[in-house]
């Protein structure tokens, strides 16, 4: 048993009576110490007043004026809690009301003082809900106390005292270490930690990939009940597992496999298949056939719990962290020989590229080719005759790319979608990934053009779930802050750009799709389409509809082509799977024939209940409780994700210390400004105190440094070029100046309106 007081407290929903049998079901306790531990804390949250127990079943106090939220902390001691819901206020709390919770914690706050138009309103956390830090990175010290671990984190204020043996802790003086929390702190009591592993005498001389994992708690190891799983796992198909399958053994079948940026060892999860055909009506059909993960994984068992744990596969480079063992995934991925089980979406396309039917169905595939993007695009542009073994994949290729994938993407530019071209950013994903939108490389734009059907894929489930009224988890984007696009409009506008909104009320996609086609006339293209994407809000997910405005869809989209290597999209797979063992094809017995559950078609004869009713609520409990931790796990992998290309990034500028780069302006505050090198998409600070020539004002109007004497004024979007001072390598900051021969031509119409104020 391995939960948080967040989980257990996600069960008590609309002032329900919840009884312990059902937390111990729900939180899998599997022995009488697991009961014994849960009743422990369901006293200690009655005593606490967050619970109330009635004729033996517990219900959550409503209490108006506290509220669940996670602390972002400052290296000054003080804290907001950042809400849930956008929309609400972040509340202040000082140091001393934090009640020994952590940076990154998820707490209970009382709201002690309300909010003013000026000031945030102030708390005290109540009850601390989950742990943001199992382990941390730290520097050993030698005190007259003893050993103690100090964070490099400087937003965790606070040292652990160390109980390993003394020979090791005196070898790690001032080494960079991986310390595990052991205990958190109790009242005025320190807590205490163990080294799990010494990185280097500090963190340049540690592997960024070590760095990463251990600050981020990733854990590179799988137990032994989940290897022990694994082998269970049959390594042939049984009648059993091949009944009420549609058979597409005898169709042409070929793999994508993802080669970028991944080892041999940690080669792509091949879990996405792909057949097309000509419908007897002359349109096409193009299947996608997922991995059915969920055959293998059954709910509540060792691997479920371990994916469910953490959520979703991590890229770190060349190095993957799997949601499941190597083993699991040479047992279970769509390689070519052999007959593999799949969940198949067709989807029936009619002239202009819209979906006219689609059809999901459990299934059974035989792969003949597997392919890498590089292959394809060799194949595809290289205007060679394919070889006679891939001449029928290179037709079904050529059919896929060049005719039906351009109708797909011009029906989602023509709602409003956008792509943003990135040359060095790519996803792991087939669909969107953690971009939320469609991210094309100028090399390989057959990646892209492949993401367009997959994403079509979830739209599709998505459809699905709404029109039988069954309970799904969807994705969704909010719109972006306003605030966060007005200084790339102000920087567009410096560069001669016309950067309008469409509506001054809520910004649009049809917004973006008309920035990105103004930056294409600007040489700094690569950078204004980087700050863009930057702009985007994190895709969640939800357990209801929401616009997802990266896609440019107004109501629903669930992802479900990665049931290997994201658990959201292995519980889809499980609802899926659902329909067609326990969903109702028909109203009742008395009528003899059913309808297809798995098609589209049948959208508008549903008229009752396709799930019993204890499966559809247990489904909309599971669902309820999963989706804070869904979205907590994805931020973990895209935090550390982003953590090593910033590394890397700050590795690669402190190998250029002194060198002189040109950049672009792209953001001026009273204490320096920023700039970005267009070549390494790296932003630097030059500081105020560098500029050693005038004293400069900062004029927040005009967004500009400008010299008191000589009037030169460093403004957005102004091209400068500048020296790499120095590089605070974790902290991934990057120091720059002025290069000394740069000539700064005075800027008369700024100096004067200056003047003027």
């Amino acid at each position: 048993m391995d939960f948080s007081i967040a989980t257990l407290l996600s069960f008590f929903t609309d002032d329900k009576l919840v009884a312990g049998k059902f937390l111990e079901k729900k939180l899998e306790c599997r022995s009488e110490e697991d009961t014994e531990q849960l009743q422990i804390i369901l006293d200690a949250l009655e005593r606490s007043n967050i619970l109330v127990k009635e004729r033996g079943k517990y219900r959550r106090v409503p209490e108006a004026d506290v509220v669940e939220a996670k602390l972002r902390c400052s290296s000054k001691g003080f804290c907001f809690a950042i809400q849930d819901s956008e929309d609400a206020d972040d509340i202040y709390i000082r140091e001393s009301y934090l009640s020994n919770a952590w940076n990154g914690d998820r707490v209970l706050v009382k709201i002690i003082k309300e909010g003013t138009r000026r000031r945030s309103p102030e708390g005290v956390v109540r009850l601390i809900l989950e742990r943001a830090n199992p382990s941390l990175l730290a520097r050993v010290v030698q005190k007259d106390e003893g050993f103690r671990a100090v964070p490099l984190d400087d937003r965790l204020l606070f040292e652990l005292e160390l109980q390993d043996e003394t020979d090791r802790l005196q070898q790690a003086i001032d080494h960079l270490v991986h310390v595990s929390v052991v205990q958190y702190p109790i009242a005025q009591y320190l807590p205490q930690g163990s080294v799990t592993k010494v990185l280097g005498s500090d963190a340049e001389a540690a592997a960024d990939t070590d760095i990463v994992c251990c600050k981020h708690d990733l854990l590179r190891q799988f137990p032994e009940e989940v290897l022990a799983a694994v082998k269970d796992i049959p390594t042939k198909l049984t009648k059993k597992m091949l009944a009420k399958r549609r058979d597409f053994r005898d169709q042409l079948t070929i793999t994508i496999e993802d080669e970028i940026h991944l080892t041999p060892e940690n080669q792509a999860f091949i879990e996405n298949a792909f057949t097309l055909q000509k419908t007897e009506a002359g349109q096409w059909q193009l299947g996608i056939h997922l991995a059915d993960v969920a055959e293998f994984v059954p709910a509540q068992g060792v691997l479920d719990r371990w994916a469910k744990k953490h959520g979703t596969a991590v890229f770190l480079g060349q190095m993957t962290i799997p949601l499941f063992p190597p083993e699991f995934k040479e047992k279970v991925e769509l390689r070519p020989g052999g007959d593999r089980l799949t969940m198949s979406i067709l989807l029936t396309f009619d002239d202009q590229g819209n979906v006219a039917e689609f059809e999901i169905t459990p299934s059974v595939i035989r792969v003949d080719q597997s392919l890498s993007y590089q292959k394809i695009q060799h194949l595809l542009s290289s205007g060679e005759t394919a070889e006679a073994e891939l001449a029928d994949v290179a037709t079904l290729l050529n059919d896929l790319i060049f005719n039906l994938s351009p109708l797909v993407k011009a029906q989602r530019l023509q709602r409003g979608g956008f792509q943003i071209s990135l040359p060095e950013v790519t996803s792991a994903f087939k669909d969107e990934g953690r971009f939320g939108t469609m991210i094309v490389s100028p090399s390989l734009p057959v990646r892209s053009l492949l993401a367009e059907v997959m994403i079509l894929a979830g739209r599709a489930v998505a459809q699905h779930m709404l029109a039988l009224e069954l309970p799904a988890i969807y994705c969704y984007q909010a719109n972006p802050d306003f605030e966060s696009l007005e200084n790339l409009i102000k920087l567009g506008n410096n560069l001669n750009l016309k950067l309008k909104l469409e509506s001054e009320e809520e910004l649009l996609p049809h917004d973006y799709q008309h920035f990105i086609q103004e930056f294409s006339q600007t040489d700094m293209t690569k950078i204004l389409n980087y700050l863009l994407q930057e702009t985007l809000d994190v895709p969640r997910y939800g357990a209801h509809p929401h616009p997802h405005f990266g896609l440019a869809y107004r109501d629903g989209y669930s992802r479900v082509c990665a049931p290997g290597q994201r658990y959201g999209d292995l519980v889809m797979q499980r609802i899926l799977k659902l329909i067609f063992s326990e969903g109702r094809d028909r109203r009742s017995s008395r009528v003899k024939v059913g309808v297809n559950l798995g098609s589209s078609t049948c959208h508008n004869q549903v008229n009752w209940k396709v799930l019993p009713t204890p499966i559809q609520t247990e489904l909309e409990e599971t669902i309820a409780s999963l989706i804070l931790q869904l979205n907590d796990q994805e931020k973990v992998a895209d935090d550390a994700e982003k953590d090593l290309q910033g590394l890397q990034k700050a590795e690669k500028m402190k190998a250029h210390t002194g060198h002189t780069f040109k950049g672009l302006i792209t953001g001026v505050q009273s204490y320096g400004f920023f700039v970005e090198i267009e070549d390494l998409l790296v932003e630097g600070l030059v500081h105020v105190s560098s500029l050693k020539d005038d004293w400069y004002e900062y004029r927040a109007r005009h967004s500009c440094l400008v010299g008191r004497k000589n009037r030169t004024a460093y403004r957005l979007g102004n091209t400068v070029d500048v020296e790499v001072k120095s590089v605070d390598y974790y902290r991934q900051q990057i120091d720059l100046a002025i290069a000394k021969n740069t000539n700064s031509d005075p800027d008369d119409a700024v100096a004067e309106n200056w003047e003027e104020e």
